[in-house]
């Protein structure tokens, strides 16, 4: 292989798609371990930002020897350790995530160093259970279930998408959403994922051996990318074929390795974000040109397998002719919508909102709907995007609860105005329940005495509905949520407190925050739950709402609206305070 070419060829075609291929690994280093050294110094500390000594727990302290005690059967051990744990107030933790001691991320990053949020759950559970060793059993099945559960389906199969996505990247000018799906849409995502399950097994035994774990790092190199291009192939051909395709390129590989070195320095110095805004997804680009070499090597050689690598269409348009063959419905025009006439019309075009439901809405939605699976498919007939119709397993859109999801699509007012409680309950409940696990006590969070919290409704809906022309700019969507949610957040903030002289929540102790009323990280989370609120939920909802009778609809939105105004005007007069919703002070 020459290494220079295919590193030249790497950064042009990194060029096409740069800002999505950095978003998509910058996914992999906050939920993998692949590229997970580039958030590393997110974790390290830093001691300009603590006035206090913070002390580590000693060994013998540690979570590892509690399990270890409660296997071994010694619960009388483990739950005095636990104790002595707990005694040791556990805020004063290693290595504070940011150099901070507050938030969600730094609390979670921070907890689990010292081993306090399995504490924390223990003592939680412990009240409904009623006995502590219980308790713990029990957290350690279902945390272990749904660890595995996780690490199985989402971190193990990533590996698997990540590469797809380049792979399209190289030949395509658009990836759509949707394409994230695409082992769903196939319906081979647990295939993959058991494959990738064979691989880290494999290689773990290897890597029991002295020079196993470099080996085979190299030898298994080839599996995702093999089941990127055909997820059909079964685990041990995959791994086969990767030892095959890898035989005399293990020590090229390497070699490609040791020359990123520098990146990896740069990236030390610069705190991880020249890896995170080129190095990670240049590496990344690189192995797929070595991925496209050695497959090319393996046809023309005939080598065991290499049948399985028929996915022709991943690196070469297909002809003119071929599409037409595969979309013949599709014509040279767009197919045009018939918008809604006078006010009607402003408010579903600029804002996605239908204050009726007659025919002439829904033969606009129905339209519109039409519209946007026309262009999606014209966008593959004019070989701007990967042909679904061509690839090798057929696409059973119908089953696919994703292929129902239309991100452009219109919203009742009735709808609306259901989804706004929905997720102010939602946001009640996840308040809740946070709460509930890290100091095991039942707290009603919120200004209000029923259970709801507004600010995650509004916000919803109000990114719903102003940013319904962006919503075909996935990126620069996240951007705007982001801004609107910092916006609605401190005024929020700013007028309850005017008006209250009551502080309803405080991130002074939070990573980026200002006045303590935003932070950089609530933020992120509502840019990543607003994104799936748009792309995923509210059209779940709406399918679901859909589903009611118009008439039972209205009467159950007028019901909780007089519940909420009752709520807020007794709120308003007598407010809802106390431990763990408006004392907040400083760490």
């Amino acid at each position: 292989m020459d290494r220079k070419k295919i590193k030249k060829q790497a950064k042009m075609l990194m060029k096409k798609h740069f800002g999505f291929l950095v978003a998509i690994c910058l996914v992999s280093a906050m939920i993998t371990s692949e590229f997970g050294g580039t958030l590393s110094w997110i974790f390290s500390q830093n001691n300009e930002t603590i006035n206090e000594e913070m002390t580590a727990l000693p060994s013998d302290l540690s979570t590892s020897k509690v399990l270890q005690d409660i296997f071994d059967d010694n619960l009388d051990a483990g739950e005095k350790m636990a104790d002595e744990i707990k005694q040791k107030e556990i805020s004063s933790v290693k290595n504070p995530a940011f150099g901070r001691s507050r938030g969600v991320f730094a609390a979670l990053i921070n907890s689990i160093t010292s081993g306090s949020i399995f504490l924390s759950m223990v003592a939680a559970v412990n009240s409904m259970v009623g006995s502590e060793s219980l308790a713990v059993l029990l957290l350690i099945l279902l945390g272990l279930f749904v660890f595995l559960m996780f690490w199985f389906y989402v971190q193990n199969t990533y590996a698997v998408v990540l590469r797809r996505m380049f792979l399209e990247s190289r030949t395509y000018q658009k990836i759509p959403f949707e394409r994230f799906m695409f082992l769903s849409r196939v319906k081979r995502w647990t295939r993959a994922s058991f494959i990738m399950f064979v691989r880290y097994v494999l290689y773990t035994l290897w890597s029991l051996t002295i020079v196993g774990a470099f080996v085979k790092h190299y030898s298994y190199l080839m599996v995702p990318f093999i089941v990127a291009e055909n997820p059909d192939i079964k685990a041990l051909e995959a791994i086969t074929l990767s030892r095959k395709m890898m035989n005399g390129h293990k020590w090229e590989c390497f070699k490609i390795d040791v020359s990123m070195l520098g990146w990896t320095i740069l990236s030390s110095c610069t705190l991880g974000l020249s890896a995170a805004f080129f190095s990670n997804p240049y590496k990344m680009m690189i192995f797929c040109e070595v991925y496209v070499h050695l497959r090319e090597k393996a046809k023309a050689e005939n080598l065991v397998y290499s049948e399985c690598l028929n996915d022709m269409y991943l690196y070469a348009k297909a002809s003119e002719e071929t599409l037409k063959e595969a979309y013949p419905e599709i014509k040279n025009k767009d197919l045009n919508v018939k918008p809604l006439p006078g006010i009607r019309g402003f408010f579903a075009n600029y804002f996605g909102i239908l204050f009726k439901e007659g025919k002439a809405e829904r033969e606009y939605q129905k339209e519109s709907h039409k519209a946007l699976e026309y262009a999606s498919i014209k966008e593959e007939a004019e070989g701007n995007q990967y042909p679904t119709r061509l690839f090798t397993i057929p696409e059973e859109n119908k089953r696919v609860i994703l292929s129902r999801l239309d991100p452009a699509r219109d919203y009742t007012i009735w709808s609306l105005i259901l989804m706004f409680f929905i997720f102010s309950c939602i946001g009640w409940l996840w308040e809740v329940s946070l709460h509930l696990i890290t100091d095991g006590v039942f707290v009603n969070r919120g200004a209000m005495h029923g259970p709801w919290l507004p600010i995650y409704g509004s916000g919803g809906i109000l990114i719903l509905t102003l940013l319904k022309k962006f919503r075909d700019k996935p990126y620069l969507c996240f951007i705007l949520i982001f801004v609107l949610c910092g916006f609605l957040e401190y005024t929020t903030s700013y007028v309850m407190e005017m008006n209250t002289g009551l502080k309803w929540w405080d991130y002074s102790g939070y990573f980026l925050n200002l006045d303590g009323r935003i932070c950089a990280e609530g933020l992120c989370v509502f840019g990543i739950g607003g994104m799936a609120f748009i792309y995923v939920l509210a059209p779940v909802f709406d399918n679901m709402i859909a589903k009611i009778k118009p008439m039972m609809l209205r009467v159950m939105c007028v019901f909780l609206l007089m519940l909420f105004g009752i709520d807020m005007v007794y709120s308003h007069y007598v407010p809802n305070v106390g431990e763990g919703i408006t004392d907040y002070g400083e760490d």
